[in-house]
C-alpha cells in the first residue's frame, strides 16, 4: 500500500525523527516525536506503536537512517521523507 493511502486511512503511526526543538517548530498533526538519536533507547515504545510506522524528518535523510535501523530490528516502517509532504497527505484525510 502506498504511504499516502496509509496516512489517509489512518492505518499507521507517523513518527517524526527530528529533534524536539525542530518538532516544536512545526509538525504533522497526531504525529509523535522520537528523535533519531533516541531510537535505540525507545525501542519498546516503538514496537508498541500501530504499524506500519511512517517516518519523517526535515528532508528524508534522518528518516531514511531510522527506516534502515528499524527495519533491521523487524519493525514495519517506511521513509516518507519530509514532514511537510506527510503533513500534506494528512491534510487530505476526511
Amino acid at each position: 500500500m502506498k504511504i499516502e493511502n496509509l496516512i489517509k486511512e489512518k492505518a499507521c503511526t507517523i513518527v517524526d525523527v527530528r529533534t524536539h526543538e525542530e518538532f516544536m517548530g512545526g509538525h504533522v498533526a497526531d504525529s509523535i516525536n522520537i528523535p533519531l538519536g533516541e531510537l535505540m533507547e525507545r525501542m519498546e515504545e516503538l514496537m508498541n506503536l500501530r504499524a506500519p510506522l511512517i517516518l519523517c524528518c526535515a528532508s528524508g535523510n534522518r528518516s531514511g537512517q531510522a527506516q534502515h535501523y528499524l527495519s533491521q530490528k523487524g519493525i514495519d516502517c517506511y521513509n516518507a521523507g519530509s514532514w511537510l509532504d506527510v503533513n500534506y497527505y494528512q491534510s487530505q484525510t476526511s
